[in-house]
């Protein structure tokens, strides 16, 4: 009995552990460069989107807003595991709302994580 409630537990931690897919090392086009410095946004805007496929806030959010936030043009970016949303802030002089839903497709394998119910503060207004 001692050795199945071990083995049940080790697998529990193993499947925690492996669940969350890892972020690739990819950059498109210089989009998602590492910011040197935070700039005031010359064009400000603001977007809200769900995402599907994430399984953990440690593994699968976290990584998408590590990622959105290193992106060139993004000034903040916050993901919401429990409400399975992210919302953007970021320049549309050097970013458009494409290219951010792309950036969060592509983490992972490019086939976990599927954006939609894109809105941005102007819409909203």
């Amino acid at each position: 009995m001692k050795i199945t409630k071990a083995i049940l537990s080790l697998v529990l931690v193993a499947t925690l552990f492996f669940s969350c897919k890892k972020e690739e090392n990819k950059t498109e086009a210089g989009k998602e460069t590492v910011k040197k410095e935070a700039t005031p946004a010359v064009k400000p805007e603001t977007m809200t989107f769900h995402i599907e496929g994430m399984t953990c806030a440690v593994g699968c959010a976290k990584t998408i807003e590590d990622k959105l936030s290193k992106m060139y043009g993004v000034q903040k970016a916050v993901v919401d595991f429990d409400k399975k949303q992210a919302t953007v802030n970021f320049d549309l002089d050097k970013l458009t709302t494409d290219d951010i839903v792309k950036a969060v497709e592509a983490t992972a394998d490019g086939k976990t994580y599927k954006v939609s119910e894109v809105k941005t503060g102007s819409e909203k207004k």
